[in-house]
């Protein structure tokens, strides 16, 4: 069995085509504002791609760049200032932060309404409790693209590798609330391999290198690989062992092409729901 790939990139261009058409037929522009403290890499080619993939789409989008040494209280201000700015409908505060600023307090301090990276409190509950809220953007994206591989996840086994707030366990609500049947592996599982070859539908998230291997996928599964790790080499590779993987499922996300055109797409998605919500806009 060769698995087919499925192909992040070329979903997320119909994804931001489809925004942009919506975009240019609204009387206004939604207005994202993206907060970047420090000069961290990867952190600084993510934001350039958010910043390109929103101002091809018709958004109204800016990077704020702070320094290293920004203090919490002048972050906190920062973020009240974009909360009462009614111009700004999205806001997304770049992760990690420096050492001397609370991540728990600036996520808290952000408006829900405005939350496009879905992390405050008030829009997990809303996702666990099945109501409209702003969804974290790369499990929404998982979804899409598993929805793009055609997978039928009514009563599919599911399993997700990965506890965190940001992937693991929202994802698992979204696929609960798409019926599947789901269960959260983690490290401390006992027999991690036995319940991952139990997955008809498998989302790997712990952040680990080529950790699942060829005999931890089941024949047949999709696989959704949201792993990104850099190598020694140089060379970028998933959670999964991809060629290994690929060998028996029935169809896999690449790394990179895979999982991380969709998170950018996602928050986009994310601004426009937020832009039409305030301003009681049918999306």
């Amino acid at each position: 069995m060769s698995a087919r790939i499925i192909d992040g990139k070329a979903v997320a261009e119909r994804l931001r085509a489809g925004l942009a058409a919506r975009v240019t037929a609204l009387p206004f522009r939604p207005g994202l504002r993206v907060v970047r403290v420090g000069d961290d890499p990867a952190s600084g080619v993510y934001v350039r791609n958010k910043d390109k993939a929103a101002a091809a789409a018709g958004f109204d989008s800016a990077t704020i760049q702070l320094p290293a040494v920004t203090t919490e209280a002048e972050l906190l201000a920062l973020v009240g200032r974009l909360n009462d700015d009614p111009a700004v409908d999205g806001i997304l505060v770049q992760l990690p932060l420096p050492r001397q600023i609370r991540q728990d307090a600036v996520i808290a301090a952000i408006d829900p309404a405005k939350d496009v990276d879905g992390f405050h409190a008030v829009n997990a509950g809303l996702l666990a409790t099945q109501q409209p809220g702003l969804v974290p953007c790369t499990p929404k994206g998982c979804l899409h693209l598993l929805r793009e591989a055609g997978a039928s996840l009514a009563g599919a086994r599911a399993v997700v590798l990965g506890r965190s707030q940001i992937v693991g366990r929202p994802m698992a609500q979204l696929l609960l609330a798409a019926d599947c049947t789901v269960t959260i592996v983690h490290s401390r599982t006992r027999d991690l391999p036995a319940e991952c070859r139990r997955a008809e539908i498998l989302i790997a998230a712990v952040g680990r290198p080529e950790m699942v291997r060829g005999d931890w996928v089941a024949d047949g599964a999709i696989v959704i690989d949201v792993g990104i790790n850099r190598l020694p080499d140089g060379r970028l590779v998933g959670d999964v062992a991809f060629a290994e993987a690929a060998a028996r499922a029935e169809a896999i996300t690449p790394v990179p092409g895979g999982v991380g055109p969709m998170t950018i797409a996602c928050l986009l998605e994310n601004t426009l729901e937020a832009a039409l919500r305030r301003r009681g806009v049918a999306g």
